[in-house]
């Protein structure tokens, strides 16, 4: 069996994949550019960041109800079990869904319906968190924060993605600020495409308690020590880096100078429809390109469930099974 996991990077439209993508378009009338789902695959082929999210925003045209919203997530969660997945943390945003007319309800309703029952139903335990988008206004994540005000029961965190050069965290310091008012856990991308500084600024300014990529860390040793001091954690994507060429090849990944220099780094998923592998696909890929010992890869479970957003008596509960090592194999 996988070794058991939690993940804690996975945006929830990047979890698509062509065949659920053309039967959400037929089902709302939706005319898609591509002849089937092979073509779709197709292009997915990415130079970069960029170029992937074009094609990431304009397949989200598919999801319009909460029944669209409610399938995608639990299409994710057959997979997350099947990969050993004890917890997820899941991206979702609003601004892209609120931006063609689909309401914030629907979208959170929707995915509520999917994870309120995750737990008894694939044995997985689950939070949503929302995104702002860095490419949109300071103002635009006011209103979508506002929006989720009388959702907070469904929400625990809010984060910050999508087009990272040239969108510092520091524009975003204000809804943070609020967003801890509200009793919102706070994460965001840093270090992927951009630099090292951003991941200074998502620290100081907008004072988040995880580091989403976090590779570009590596550039700076004194970042280095102090995300090493501080055990902050780092949700590492190593597939998604790859595709978006923020690393050459799987290789030259950083995860595992990562871990010798005793950073909380987790692996991830990102979008895996979209970056061709799920959780442990990317823990399998990254093992045997880096060469990691069975210690690492325990290292790497261990840290995920110790950087969750959980009580402290779950998170006992996880790590118990972990570390009885009845459960799971390396070699698997």
């Amino acid at each position: 069996m996988p070794i058991p996991k939690a993940e804690l990077h996975l945006h929830v439209e990047g979890t698509l994949e062509p065949e659920l993508a053309f039967a959400l378009a037929e089902r709302n009338g939706v005319e898609l550019p591509f002849a089937d789902a092979a073509a779709l695959r197709e292009a997915y082929a990415f130079t970069d960041l960029q170029s992937f999210l074009d094609l990431y925003y304009e397949l989200m045209a598919v999801l319009r109800t909460e029944r669209d919203f409610s399938d995608l997530a639990d299409a994710y969660l057959r997979r997350a079990q099947a990969d050993g997945v004890r917890h997820a943390e899941i991206f979702f945003d609003p601004q892209a869904h609120m931006a063609r007319g689909v309401a914030f309800d629907v979208v959170v309703n929707g995915l509520h319906e999917s994870l309120s029952t995750s737990r008894e139903r694939f044995g997985i335990g689950s939070g949503l968190i929302l995104c702002f988008l860095r490419d949109q206004s300071a103002e635009s994540a006011f209103d979508t924060l506002a929006a989720a005000e009388k959702h907070l029961d469904k929400i625990i965190a809010v984060g910050l993605d999508s087009a990272e050069v040239g969108n510092p965290p520091a524009k975003f310091a204000a809804v943070f600020e609020r967003a801890r008012e509200m009793g919102l856990r706070c994460v965001a991308h840093a270090g992927e495409e951009g630099p090292a500084e951003y991941v200074w600024e998502a620290l100081d300014v907008l004072k988040v308690e995880r580091i989403d990529h976090g590779i570009r860390s590596m550039d700076d040793p004194e970042l280095v020590k102090r995300l090493r001091d501080e055990r902050v954690p780092l949700t590492v994507c190593p597939f998604s880096n790859v595709r978006l060429r923020a690393v050459d090849h799987l290789g030259f990944h950083p995860l595992k100078r990562m871990l010798e220099a005793g950073l909380v780094a987790t692996v991830n998923s990102d979008d895996p429809a979209y970056f061709g592998g799920y959780v442990q696909e990317n823990l399998d890929g990254v093992t045997a390109a880096l060469e990691l010992t069975d210690d690492q890869i325990f290292t790497l479970a261990r840290n995920s469930f110790e950087a969750a957003f959980i009580d402290e008596e779950t998170r006992a509960g996880y790590l118990s099974e972990l570390e009885s090592k009845s459960t799971w194999s390396s070699t698997d």
